[in-house]
């Protein structure tokens, strides 16, 4: 069985040679159709009107229900034991840090750069008027 009767073809071609022609316009604002897409809609919609067998338009997707807010539990988080674990580690050996003549060196070099790119102005006397 057909979907769509010979009425509703006979609009829809109309309503095709309109859109190429330049003659459908748009029904609220007006405009010149251009999309062939819209030109078939519009030609279905006149046939739906007068009352061709025309399937359903398909409904527009229904917008679901704003979710009431529940409070979030927090996880419950697994504490390890501090004192386990440095017992299984074993006495930790402190480290001093120890600065070597290079590093000094290189800290030398780049203060006496930033030095080096400043330049030194002389000091302004204000006179007095």
């Amino acid at each position: 069985m057909a979907k769509y009767s010979k009425k509703a073809q006979d609009k829809v071609e109309k309503s095709m040679h309109e859109m190429k022609e330049g003659k459908l316009k748009s029904g609220r604002s007006n405009k010149k159709v251009t999309s062939r897409k819209q030109a078939i809609a519009i030609g279905l919609s006149e046939a739906r009107k007068e009352g061709a067998k025309v399937p359903r338009k398909k409904a527009a997707a229904k917008k679901a229900a704003p979710k009431k807010a529940t409070p979030k539990k927090a996880a419950a988080k697994k504490a390890t034991p501090i004192i386990a674990a440095a017992k299984k580690a074993g006495p930790r050996k402190t480290v001093t840090a120890k600065t070597t003549t290079h590093t000094k060196a290189a800290t030398r070099n780049t203060n006496h750069r930033r030095a080096a790119g400043r330049k030194k102005t002389p000091a302004r006397k204000h006179a007095m008027a």
